[in-house]
């Protein structure tokens, strides 16, 4: 049983490009590949009613964000086995946030997780309590731009839906300070049988592109109980992807 996160506020963690921490022994093993990051600016008061008890929005320059982020999700595996071909191989889309605790631990918080296999979806929703969702899903690159597609089946809402349509350019040497905030994050918060938790990741360092936004048609942001994003995002990145290991999820001070 985990114990309920205090509401005592700490100093946020440094952002670092590279996990604090290396995970001995993962839970879960996959990779993370072809991943586009979207991003847009909101207002703290207009998201923190959304995030679990004991966590506040995370913010920069006193701004947060909400992140469309689609990606193929490949060969998740158990603990040191080898991942699974098929049902651990599909597209995704996320909606996310960002997330601060009471001990300092950045992290996201997922509104919605849209992926194509339905045992996958079973078994996040029932084992983790995350918020998965069956969909219709494609990923294609078609010269050099890389599109990706979703279509909600169930449990809905019936009719949320994403298309995206980027074009990645060089590779950043240095990311930016907004770069890193929004993209090293090394857990998330998510409740856990009535408490809130924390479920550590680590991976190499990203190897980030900026890119072009060529289309985004979308309704997932407004689906997950977000306000529906307005004017351009602040930031657009591509990444060819990295190997990710997955903890256990503890809800106690880090490494406690």
């Amino acid at each position: 049983m985990l114990t309920p996160v205090s509401n005592t506020s700490s100093v946020p963690e440094p952002i670092t490009p590279d996990a604090p921490v290396a995970l001995p022994r993962p839970l879960l093993t996959q990779q993370w590949l072809d991943l586009t990051f979207v991003h847009w600016a909101v207002e703290p008061a207009a998201v923190a009613g959304l995030l679990p008890a004991g966590t506040t929005p995370d913010t920069l320059d006193g701004v947060t964000f909400v992140g469309l982020v689609a990606f193929r999700m490949h060969r998740v595996g158990w603990l040191r086995l080898p991942g699974v071909p098929y049902f651990g191989s599909f597209p995704e889309t996320n909606v996310r946030l960002y997330s601060v605790d009471a001990y300092g631990r950045r992290g996201v918080v997922f509104r919605s997780m849209d992926a194509s296999r339905l045992v996958p979806v079973l078994m996040g929703r029932l084992g983790f309590r995350l918020p998965y969702v069956w969909s219709r899903m494609s990923l294609r690159t078609r010269g050099d731009t890389v599109g990706y597609a979703s279509a909600r089946r169930l449990p809905g809402p019936r009719g949320a839906y994403s298309r995206l349509v980027v074009r990645p350019g060089e590779r950043i040497a240095e990311p930016t300070g907004l770069e890193h905030f929004l993209t090293a994050r090394w857990g998330m918060h998510n409740p856990f049988s009535g408490d809130t938790g924390f479920l550590p990741n680590d991976h190499p360092r990203w190897p980030l592109h900026r890119a072009t936004l060529v289309t985004c048609e979308e309704n997932l942001v407004r689906s997950a109980g977000l306000p529906s994003p307005v004017g351009d995002p602040v930031s657009v990145l591509y990444s060819p992807g990295v190997p990710v290991r997955l903890g256990r999820a503890t809800a106690g001070p880090p490494f406690g």
